[in-house]
């Protein structure tokens, strides 16, 4: 396995020319991978597992990413695979995309959105020699700064049945690296929270969309960026980026209302991370036009997420909001925007999901964040007059004095 077999697996996609330069990412990547299992026993249980099916190999990948993810170790690069094939079957992908998630890490969305083409265009993804060649490398592309997260993230990509993505070392918010601007059709990603740049070192014509040294911040100029006109996105950010008071989050917010198409923010709860990470999130949804287009804009509040939202996360299928989520989206699309508004308007504060016009969202100083709209309702209890509570309140008194004296008399 390990002199053998495991050199053999390095050195697919390698050309066959004297220097042995890789053709693919994968191969780059594998260059100086190591051969690490313990003992043969190994070996042995994976042998007994029956290969053929590509969706047997992609499994165990991901049971074995999963594990990674719950020993802590590396597990802030995995976004939990319901959330991400919920953002997939609302973007729904087609052949013609070139996708792009700019903060790879294990290629959890990549991984997704090739199974949907898989699942649902598989006829035109796989109809002729272009095609196929278009699916297994042009199609897909993935970027990350952790060359261990590369590796997995490349071999995610070949056990899931796609051969030669564009998986890169790249700090897609360095000023080296500024570019591929208006090279996608749909970004999916789940990008670093928290974290800061220096001016110095972040691309400019990001700091030209928004100044700031924010990470979470700049991934959205960066999407902005990338995307075509008319591309989409569906990407995760911490809920401070939807009511931030800093003249930057007021920025890019306005920004995505007023110059492009935001369509759908969904509000999560806080236990969906756990348990390597308790922070509120939400799902935006838009479309760069630059020339506007936001009418109104759809919010759901998810409760459930099919899981408890404690640190074990036990599975808990009777409570889980993401089918109606997706029912309710894909019907939404389906429908012209004056039938969408009339379908939706009309909708209570006080549920789920509701449109919140662009001027109202204007008028509150673009603050996205869904309890700015969500109304809670109260239900009606009938009681006393003040005064008669307030002479309940004074007799209770009296007969808690009176027994109070009565027991000091007895002792």
């Amino acid at each position: 396995m390990r002199d053998g077999v495991f050199a053999f697996m390095k050195s697919l996609g390698q050309s066959d020319n004297t220097d042995g330069e890789a053709v693919s990412t994968y191969t780059h990547h594998m260059k100086d991978a190591t051969f690490m299992m313990p003992s043969p026993r190994v070996v042995d249980q994976l042998d007994s597992i029956d290969m053929a099916d590509r969706d047997t190999k992609g499994d165990l990948y991901e049971y074995m990413l999963g594990k990674i993810a719950s020993a802590g170790q590396n597990g802030q690069f995995r976004t939990p695979r319901h959330i991400i094939k919920l953002m997939v079957d609302m973007m729904a992908p087609t052949p013609k995309d070139t996708i792009c998630d700019p903060a790879c890490g294990t290629a959890g969305f990549l991984i997704a959105a090739s199974e949907y083409l898989t699942d649902h265009h598989s006829d035109a993804i796989y109809k002729d020699t272009a095609s196929r060649k278009r699916f297994n490398e042009h199609t897909f592309h993935g970027y990350d700064f952790d060359s261990t997260m590369l590796r997995i993230g490349s071999m995610n990509m070949l056990v899931h049945g796609v051969e030669n993505p564009d998986i890169r070392y790249k700090d897609s918010l360095e000023e080296a690296n500024a570019g591929d601007a208006e090279a996608y059709s749909l970004i999916l990603a789940n990008p670093p929270f928290a974290g800061s740049l220096d001016y110095e070192s972040t691309a400019k014509d990001l700091l030209q969309i928004v100044k700031t040294k924010k990470t979470e911040l700049l991934f959205l100029a960066l999407f902005l960026r990338v995307l075509t006109t008319g591309g989409r996105a569906a990407v995760i950010v911490p809920d401070g980026v939807l009511f931030g008071s800093t003249k930057a989050h007021k920025q890019l917010r306005k920004l995505l209302v007023e110059d492009q198409k935001l369509d759908g923010i969904i509000s999560m709860p806080s236990g969906v991370f756990k348990p390597y990470a308790g922070v509120s999130t939400a799902i935006l949804f838009f479309t760069k036009t630059n020339l506007g287009g936001t009418d109104n804009v759809w919010f759901y509040d998810m409760q459930a997420d099919g899981y408890t939202l404690d640190d074990k996360r036990t599975p808990q299928p009777e409570k889980d909001d993401l089918p109606d989520i997706l029912s309710r989206w894909q019907s939404l699309q389906t429908l012209p925007s004056t039938l969408q508004t009339s379908s939706e308007a009309s909708r209570k504060r006080t549920e789920q999901r509701f449109l919140v016009p662009k001027e109202e969202i204007a008028a509150n100083d673009y603050d996205l964040s869904i309890n700015r709209y969500k109304e809670v309702e109260y239900e009606a209890v009938e009681c006393a007059a003040p005064k008669e509570i307030l002479a309940t309140i004074a007799q209770l008194d009296t007969e808690i004095e009176t027994s109070r004296k009565e027991l000091e008399g007895m002792l």
